[in-house]
Formats: C-alpha cells, sequence, structure tokens
C-alpha cells in the first residue's frame, strides 16, 4: 500500500470506469436497436427518457470530474453553489412529481414507502461507511458512489417504465447532483494518486441500472406495492437531496476545501450565504422549467 491508502499500480479504477462506459454504449445501441424494431416491454417514449437521463448523468459526472482532477485543491465556493443548486432542484423535483405519485396511488402505503425510504437512504449512508475496513480493491469513495448511482439507477428505471408519462425534468433534476459529486470525488481521488477516469465507474452506472430494470413492471391492480415503490424512491431522493445540501461548519466538506488556515469563520459565515441562495435558486429553477413545458 502506498501512504496516501492507495494500492501500488492499481489500475482497477480505471478499468472499471472504461468497463462501466463501454457497457453504457452497448445497453444504449441495444435499447436503440429494440426501438427500431418496436419490441420491448417500456413504452418507447419512457426509454427515451431513461436515454437522456443517463447519458446526461454520465456526461455531467464525467466533465466535472475532468474538471475536477485539473485543480490543485476543491474550490469551497464551486462546491457549495454545485451541491445547493443540485439538492434544491432535487427536493423540488422529488416534492412535486414523486410525492403526488406515491400518495395517489395509496394514501397510507404512500407514507409509509416515503418514511422507509428516508430511513433505508440513512441507513445505507451510515453503514457505507463501513466498506473502509474492507481490503477490496479500487476506492472506498469510488465505490460508495458507485453503489449510490446504480441504487439511484434501478429506482429511476422502475419509476419510469411504469409511468412514462413522467417528464423529463424529474430525472434530470434527480441526477443534477452527479456533477458536484464527481468533481469532489475526482479531485480527492487524484490527490492521492488515482486516475481520475475510475469516475466513470458511478458515471456510467445511474444508466446502466436505469435500462435494465426498465424491465420491471409492477402490478396495476396492487395500489399498495405501487405507492410503497414511488413512496420509497419519493423518500430516497429526499435523503440524498438533503444530504447534499452544503454544510458550512467547522469540520465540514465546504471547511476542508477553504484555502486558508486558522480561523475560518467569517469566510464560513459568508458561504452561508451563497448556500442559500444557491439551494433557493436550484428550486426556482426547477419551478421555472415546470412552467415552461406545463
Amino acid at each position: 500500500m502506498t501512504t496516501n491508502g492507495l494500492r501500488e499500480g492499481d489500475t482497477s479504477g480505471l478499468v472499471g470506469g472504461v468497463a462501466a462506459t463501454a457497457a453504457l454504449v452497448v445497453s444504449s445501441g441495444l435499447v436503440l436497436w429494440l426501438d427500431a424494431g418496436g419490441g420491448g416491454a417500456v413504452a418507447d417514449t419512457a426509454r427515451t427518457k431513461l436515454l437522456w437521463i443517463g447519458w446526461v448523468a454520465f456526461a455531467s459526472m464525467a466533465v466535472a470530474a475532468w474538471a475536477g482532477a485539473r485543480v490543485s485543491r476543491e474550490r469551497a465556493r464551486t462546491l457549495v453553489w454545485g451541491y445547493g443548486l443540485a439538492s434544491g432542484a432535487m427536493i423540488t423535483s422529488a416534492s412535486v412529481f414523486l410525492l403526488p405519485q406515491a400518495i395517489n396511488q395509496s394514501k397510507t402505503f404512500g407514507g409509509f414507502g416515503i418514511a422507509l425510504g428516508l430511513l433505508a437512504g440513512y441507513s445505507g449512508h451510515a453503514l457505507g461507511h463501513r466498506l473502509a475496513h474492507l481490503d477490496v480493491p479500487g476506492d472506498r469513495a469510488i465505490l460508495e458512489l458507485t453503489a449510490h448511482s446504480v441504487s439511484a439507477g434501478v429506482i429511476i428505471g422502475v419509476i419510469y417504465a411504469n409511468v412514462p408519462e413522467l417528464g423529463l425534468l424529474l430525472g434530470l433534476s434527480i441526477v443534477s447532483h452527479k456533477g458536484p459529486a464527481g468533481y469532489a470525488a475526482a479531485n480527492r481521488y487524484v490527490s492521492r494518486g488515482g486516475d481520475w477516469r475510475a469516475v466513470l465507474l458511478p458515471a456510467a452506472g445511474v444508466g446502466v441500472a436505469a435500462l435494465a430494470s426498465s424491465t420491471l413492471a409492477l402490478p396495476t391492480d396492487a395500489p399498495a406495492v405501487r405507492g410503497v415503490v414511488f413512496g420509497f424512491a419519493t423518500g430516497v431522493f429526499l435523503h440524498v437531496a438533503t444530504d447534499f445540501l452544503p454544510r458550512c461548519e467547522l469540520g465540514s466538506e465546504i471547511h476542508e476545501a477553504l484555502s486558508v488556515e486558522g480561523d475560518a469563520h467569517q469566510l464560513l459565515d459568508r458561504l452561508r450565504t451563497h448556500a442559500v441562495v444557491s439551494t433557493l435558486a436550484g428550486g426556482l429553477v426547477v419551478f421555472l422549467a415546470w412552467l415552461v413545458v406545463a
């Protein structure tokens, strides 16, 4: 092991990133072929939306990772605005587009599903840190990001497969946090001697998982099941959104990204204003976009 925690000569991250990108290309090509032949269990409109969501998630995370690998240190204000815009957009989208779907399916089971999703999101986040104690190839942060991307992709695929009339705006808002997440992950990974292309693994995970899970059809005559599923999706995405809210506290990720020594209270106070404004702006962007497409 090297002093930075990465195995000397470990190329598993790079191999995983390249392989995941190839898997996304192949699965997208298969979907396009099915659409051309009129086959498959998912409506063409839903598959097209999933392709857009998967590739936007991949592109935003890949481009942000490329940029993050080329700066010497994370920039606190960049992180605040990236996380703020993304979390504001996610909270608004999940509340407006998914939550009503869950309650419309079943008020009681939809509510239980939301609670389950929030609790499951917290539990997965807390227990995910146990990966730090496992001797596995690759970087723990990259593995956690990959697990998060795959789980999000599965949920997105199931939701769009069963409610194809959902707009593209919902999915794009949900994956909006991939940009700042990729930026931060690549910056840290490269600083420890890694290759930024390892971030392509979680970047492609959303699209691959979404396209694969879109073949799962929920029973139309079981509102309780559909309520739990849609509620679970709402709860998970709300947890992710609140987890990405920029926290300008001592010891936080934002604090660690400050390029100052000693007392940083005044800088953090100024960044709190940016955090509030960026989060509100993220929600406002979704609202304005909804006005345009509604």
